[in-house]
């Protein structure tokens, strides 16, 4: 397994409901246009997945 990294911000409010909307909208495309390759496109979609439960886990779930 990989090391793992926790990452720490603050945000504002706005900020992280606006973070929490992006991350639900961006697909498969705008992650793999500004990807290497599919290997990276798919780390990129699972980080960003990881980054949607964060912020659901601190209340911003868009519906």
């Amino acid at each position: 397994m990989d090391n793992t990294v926790s990452v720490l911000t603050e945000l504002s409010d706005a900020q992280a409901l606006a973070l929490a909307q992006l991350v639900k909208r961006v697909g498969w495309q705008e992650v793999r246009v500004n990807a290497v390759d599919d290997d990276e496109a798919y780390l990129m979609k699972d980080a960003l997945a990881s980054l949607q439960r964060s912020l659901a886990d601190s209340g911003y779930a868009p519906r």
